[in-house]
């Protein structure tokens, strides 16, 4: 669920699953999501019409209950749209398989967000997108077509160009069934790769004891996101990079990281425990991790997997890179000694540009990441006070 600041993408994924994703005390102070949300839903579709609606918009009475059949479960991510948390916003579009483009029918488009967030899409090679123009009930019809003509020229020569865009009143529940419908049609489930080691990017990361509970009833860490490939099954042994900062010193000198070891103790969704996790949808990882390491997503950017299948944590990783360009964003050449965040996975780091030839660079990151060869990542400079995503490129 991605777009511009306040367009409605935090009420959307309300009205799709009756879940309010901004939970943490400074977004409902300042009304924005910060971290990323997440919800599960259940679609269903009705045996007579073929109609979809999602679980939370189901008749309640038992008879009409019985027309409908379950259709596919999907997990949500609502990421932040506000630009100083892009960087949130990109880790998420890392686990995603498709995407809504929310767009607010009351504001011109586009809005700064709205242009970026589409730019990630396109850079992460997310092409399943849906666009969805909100916030309808809030202007007249002429108004309306006027604000899809805009969508329609903004769409064109990006990869959501024939994209489906469906008016839609989250706030009223308006035209929910045909965007599930969409959903359906255009975001099919890809397939995945269940043989392969198991791995999965850690998006957040938990203590779920509650203060002054006692020892014998005191519970693991748990790790949420969404594996990627493999199955995992309670008793596995899996392994965390790059883990945690370790200030004891390696035998050449330096402080160093120092990867996790764990077994699986439990594994849910929102719905309840699972006996085997599959790649694809939201999971917790319960853990026999110290609570301590796992506390305040303490460990969001670390990969989770078979350890045998984990490569090398990068401190230095070269990257092959493309600059951005877009009307009114001046982003002159990259030099050496710039600093640099990069944005891999879910994982966030700051860096210095150590050597640049041609189109490739090599960061120097203040602190390690786990990359693969081959992975795309985002690259943002700093341009006045803030953070622009700047570049995109693939680890080399």
């Amino acid at each position: 669920m991605v777009g511009h600041v306040d367009h409605g993408k935090t009420s959307l994924t309300k009205a799709l699953t009756g879940k309010w994703t901004d939970t943490h005390s400074e977004e409902l102070k300042r009304g924005i999501t910060i971290k990323i949300g997440y919800a599960d839903v259940t679609f269903y579709k009705n045996k007579k019409d073929g109609r979809y609606l999602p679980e939370a918009q189901l008749p309640k009475e038992a008879a009409a209950k019985a027309e409908w059949e379950l259709a596919r479960r999907v997990s949500f991510l609502d990421a932040p749209g506000h630009e100083t948390l892009m960087t949130t916003m990109i880790s998420a579009a890392n686990i995603v398989d498709g995407a809504l483009l929310v767009i607010a029918a009351n504001e011109p488009c586009p809005q700064p967000q709205t242009a970026e967030h589409l730019m990630v899409l396109d850079i992460l090679g997310i092409k399943k997108v849906i666009v969805v123009q909100n916030k309808i009930d809030l202007i007249p019809e002429d108004k309306a077509i006027e604000n899809y003509k805009q969508i329609k020229a903004f769409l064109k020569g990006t990869t959501a160009e024939d994209a489906p865009i469906i008016p839609v009143s989250a706030n009223y529940n308006a035209n929910i069934d045909k965007l599930v419908e969409a959903i359906e049609t255009h975001i099919p489930t890809p397939k995945r790769n269940e043989g392969a080691p198991a791995k999965m990017y850690i998006a957040r990361s938990f203590d779920i004891n509650r203060p002054g509970q006692s020892l014998e009833k005191l519970s693991g860490g748990v790790l949420g996101g969404s594996l990627i490939t493999g199955t995992l099954k309670v008793g596995d042994k899996l392994k965390i990079k790059p883990g945690i900062f370790r200030k004891e010193k390696d035998k050449e000198g330096k402080e160093t990281y120092l990867s996790l070891e764990f077994e699986v103790s439990s594994l849910s969704t929102a719905d309840g425990t699972l006996a085997v996790a599959k790649p694809g949808g939201l999971i917790g990882i319960g853990t026999t991790l110290d609570p301590a390491l796992t506390k305040g997503d303490s460990l969001v950017g670390n990969m989770v997997g078979n350890p045998a299948a984990l490569g090398p944590v990068l401190e230095q990783p070269e990257i092959e890179y493309t600059l951005i360009k877009r009307e009114g964003f001046d982003n002159p050449p990259l030099k050496a000694a710039e600093a640099l965040v990069i944005s891999a996975g879910t994982a966030t780091s700051i860096g210095v540009i150590i050597k640049l030839k041609g189109g490739a660079l090599t960061l120097k990151l203040k602190r390690p990441i786990y990359a693969e060869k081959g992975q795309k990542v985002a690259l943002s400079r700093r341009m006045g006070q803030r953070w622009r995503l700047s570049a995109f490129g693939i680890v080399k």
